[in-house]
């Protein structure tokens, strides 16, 4: 090579290096200030305060970023009504919110499929199928038309079925009943001739007192303790048919994410993926410790719901969820969901359950 192309050559590397530098500092420098709603109210334990909650993800995500990405979170009512989430990050107005996806099932009957399906899948079935199954791909498809991205950040495992002012000993007992309950159960419930009522959590405590409602459902033993739930009704229920494990959902408006940088993306996406385990976590103490202090000294009584309660409920559910697949996206989730669940369901019983059957029992 002859000594003035070598010369070229160098020079024009040099410059390519120099020229480059700026555009890759500029992206590491860069900073982003986002707002986060919620819709649970500021301070509520698991959703807006504690370990995986939307105040330790945003922490999480500034402190990963050192400060690239600082997020102001807002609980219900701050900024917008507790169920306005889904509409303020579509239309821009914040950047994030943080809920769960079945409060959007009147936009899209998918949505429940991303929180809980009644009889559906526990908290690793969910993982198993968000992380490795297609399930976030899917997520993603749903909330495309409406130019949005999400991605689970929590779940509360099991939940409990609730909160009844008289006990169910038949399915005849549920007629006529004014409950609290959101989503999918919701319609099951309905068609066994439950009132129902989708009320946010603040609104459960004095709704149930004052006999607004005769049964409510919220969380599990830590939340509805907090709520003093079990002061306005001592029959407490459980198999956690409706809710086997439910998902919190950070949702982002697309447009914002797209002008993230991928190491901001990175991060958003894996400080979530943690929230998501230690928000579980969290509740397995939380919840072992409050249920015993329900028990021992509040006068609870806790005890799963008749089989037979049980049996008309799966049944009511087969029939909501071959309403909602007549939506061919819903159907494509569905079908999605349930292959995978009929694997985990084979793999669980001869490893978790047999486990809890054989050696924890």
């Amino acid at each position: 090579m002859s000594l003035i192309r070598r010369q070229f050559l160098t020079r024009a590397a040099v410059a390519g290096t120099v020229l480059g530098a700026p555009v890759i500092a500029n992206a590491q420098s860069a900073r982003f200030n986002w707002k986060m709603t919620s819709a649970y109210g500021k301070g509520s334990p698991f959703y807006m305060d504690g370990p995986g909650s939307a105040t330790d993800l945003a922490k999480r995500i500034r402190e990963m970023s050192d400060g690239r990405l600082n997020i102001q979170v807002f609980g219900a009512g701050e900024l917008i009504p507790a169920f306005e989430g889904f509409d303020a990050v579509r239309a821009g107005t914040v950047e994030m919110n943080h809920a769960n996806a079945y409060f959007w099932t009147g936009k899209t009957a998918a949505a429940q499929y991303f929180t809980a399906v009644p009889f559906g899948m526990n908290f690793q079935g969910m993982n198993g199928w968000f992380y490795d199954g297609g399930g976030i791909d899917l997520w993603n498809e749903v909330y495309a038309p409406f130019g949005m991205v999400a991605m689970p950040c929590g779940n509360t495992g099991v939940q409990m079925t609730g909160w009844f002012k008289k006990e169910i000993k038949t399915v005849a007992d549920l007629k006529g009943l004014k409950m609290r309950i959101p989503g999918l159960a919701g319609k099951v419930y309905a068609n066994l001739g439950v009132d129902v009522k989708v009320l946010p959590g603040g609104e459960i405590f004095p709704a149930l007192e004052r006999g607004v409602i005769d049964a409510a459902e919220f969380v599990g033993p830590f939340q509805d303790r907090r709520l003093g739930l079990h002061k306005a009704a001592k029959n407490y229920y459980t198999t956690g048919w409706h809710e086997p494990s439910t998902v919190s959902e950070l949702l982002i408006n697309k447009a914002a994410w797209d002008k993230l940088p991928a190491d901001l993306k990175a991060i958003v996406t894996n400080a979530s993926a943690a929230c998501n385990v230690i928000s579980e976590g969290w509740c397995q103490k939380a919840n072992s410790d409050a249920m015993e202090d329900l028990i021992k000294n509040q006068g609870v009584i806790a005890r799963p719901l008749p089989d037979d309660v049980i049996k008309a409920l799966k049944v009511e559910t087969d029939k909501v969820l071959a309403d909602a697949i007549k939506d061919p996206l819903t159907k494509k989730v569905h079908d999605s969901y349930f292959a995978f669940k009929a694997k985990y369901d084979r793999w669980s019983e001869i490893s978790e359950e047999a486990y809890h059957l054989k050696v924890r029992g």
